[in-house]
């Protein structure tokens, strides 16, 4: 499919796709899967980074068992709201899944400012989550905390399928 806008990608989705959410780090993808109403973002695992060939093939395997329409990758915006070296390596990640990989879906970006801060918080102040237990949960949970965000913007758009 194509890198899409947060608009667009509502307006690509077949009908019951589910959306993936993706927290792209060094060396590991937090992720997390929406249900099929988009209306909540569920952590799901945490893969080990390998090479991108391996990656593509774990994310395509989920992308088909789960009915996954589209994703939303985590992109890590400065504070300032500039693009450093790993917005970079994020937009080109999903450029490969699309081109190298061909993986036919609608992909769309969103700011994961704070994600891992935002979640670590919780997890310290809420779940009292020893640091052990939090490094196996973080990513998916920033990877949820990415989707979930995505998912209430997409509530107040349009949907413009049925014009």
């Amino acid at each position: 499919m194509a890198i899409v806008s947060i608009a667009e990608l509502k307006n690509n989705l077949p009908a019951g796709g589910r959306l993936l959410g993706l927290d792209l780090g060094a060396k590991t993808i937090g992720l997390a899967i929406s249900d099929r109403e988009l209306t909540i973002g569920s952590p799901l695992e945490t893969l080990r980074r390998a090479k991108f060939t391996q990656d593509a093939a774990a994310l395509a395997k989920i992308c088909a068992e789960r009915g996954v329409g589209g994703l939303v990758l985590g992109l890590p915006v400065n504070m300032d709201g500039g693009e450093g070296p790993r917005c970079q390596s994020v937009r080109q990640f999903a450029r490969n899944l699309e081109v190298v990989a061909g993986l036919d879906l609608a992909m769309t970006f969103w700011d994961e400012r704070l994600s891992t801060a935002a979640v670590e918080r919780l997890l310290v102040r809420e779940a009292d989550m020893s640091r052990k237990r939090r490094a196996q949960v973080v990513d998916k949970m920033a990877a949820a905390y990415i989707l979930q965000g995505a998912l209430d913007a997409l509530r107040h758009l349009p949907d413009r399928r049925a014009e």
